[in-house]
């Protein structure tokens, strides 16, 4: 496939009051370095009542080349068939080689719906993306500039990669924070496109008349500092000293899904395949065994450090320093060293 061929590689923009995810713009760095490996632009598809200019100026210094703007009244909160009627008739129009969305609520609702109208591929929850060349074993053709989709498979026991032998555009919906934040360019500039909207009655049976949205006091992605519990560390009146030691150092609390699933903390603290993906500068984790699905998580953190009582735990494979004992003698011990220092 020629670069004459390759269409651009597209993000949907995903926006809330004015205010764009974290994981679109996450996404839009990866989505450059795509599109420069395959010699094409980066194009980002925002809707909304109104989109203002500070919105495309942020699109643009983060990387797009291009913003498509879908303004209407109906879009002002999302509802997924008049958003992925807009959006299939400009995939048709424009023919992009690849779409990326992230996993949210809103991602897995607009995705699949696109790809079904589009018959088209889609990967849910990539958790890496990268351009190589795809030998068919049916028809030993090779595909050269094929987009390999990369996510836990099986439970999270094993890794997959998944490549679209349909036609274009090769659609993933990509986790959030799995993909680094890249820099913002200031005074960088593209251009945009207005889309003009049509929408029939039937198109908007649905509208929402009143939404109620309670905002989060835990911000786990952005925190730099976390101490994680897991089921090694026993009962719920244990996992408070994981919380004791992540007030003593200032940093947050995180959880593996089996502390979860025991009922020990709720589930916004949960780090994981089904959880948040993190990359702090220290990373504690108490009881955990290393699972693969937890690892996805929480690999990429500056610096490990394991507490568990089995040398053979999984955690320590990539932990930088591991510490072998029963964490009801060693936390408090740490608790009681860091007070000491302050």
């Amino acid at each position: 496939m020629s670069n004459d061929t390759i269409g651009n590689v597209w993000v949907y923009i995903e926006q809330d009051g004015g205010k764009i995810a974290d994981v679109s713009l996450e996404l839009v760095g990866k989505a450059g370095a795509l599109a420069a490996e395959l010699g094409v632009s980066t194009e980002g598809i925002i809707l909304g009542k109104s989109i203002g200019e500070d919105l495309t100026t942020m699109l643009h210094e983060y990387g797009c080349d291009n913003v498509f703007v879908a303004e209407h009244d109906d879009f002002e909160h999302f509802t997924a068939v008049p958003y992925a009627k807009t959006i299939v008739g400009l995939v048709q129009e424009h023919t992009p080689n690849i779409f990326m969305f992230g996993a949210t609520p809103v991602g897995r609702s607009l995705a699949p719906r696109i790809a079904s109208e589009l018959q088209a591929g889609l990967t849910a929850d990539c958790t890496s993306l990268r351009i190589d060349e795809f030998v068919d074993r049916k028809t030993k053709e090779t595909m050269k500039n094929k987009l390999m989709q990369i996510r836990p498979a099986f439970g999270g026991n094993i890794i997959a990669t998944i490549v679209n032998s349909w036609q274009d555009p090769q659609m993933v919906t990509v986790r959030e924070g799995v993909m680094p934040l890249g820099e913002r360019e200031a005074g960088r500039t593209g251009t945009i496109t207005r889309v003009p909207v049509e929408l029939a009655p039937e198109d908007v049976l649905v509208k929402v008349l009143e939404r109620f949205k309670e905002e989060s006091d835990l911000d786990l992605k952005g925190a730099q500092i976390i101490v994680a519990g897991g089921y090694g560390v026993g009962s719920k009146e244990n996992f408070r000293l994981i919380i004791k030691l992540a007030d003593a150092l200032g940093g947050a609390v995180g959880a593996s899904r089996a502390a979860v699933d025991a009922g020990w903390i709720d589930h916004d603290h949960q780090v994981g395949q089904t959880g948040v993906t993190v990359r702090p500068r220290l990373y504690i984790a108490c009881g955990i065994s290393g699972s693969v699905q937890h690892r996805a998580g929480m690999a990429e953190s500056a610096k490990i450090i394991a507490i568990n009582n089995d040398p053979d735990a999984l955690i320590f494979g990539i932990a930088d320093y591991g510490i072998v004992g029963n964490l009801n003698d060693i936390v408090p011990k740490m608790i009681a060293a860091y007070k000491t220092r302050l």
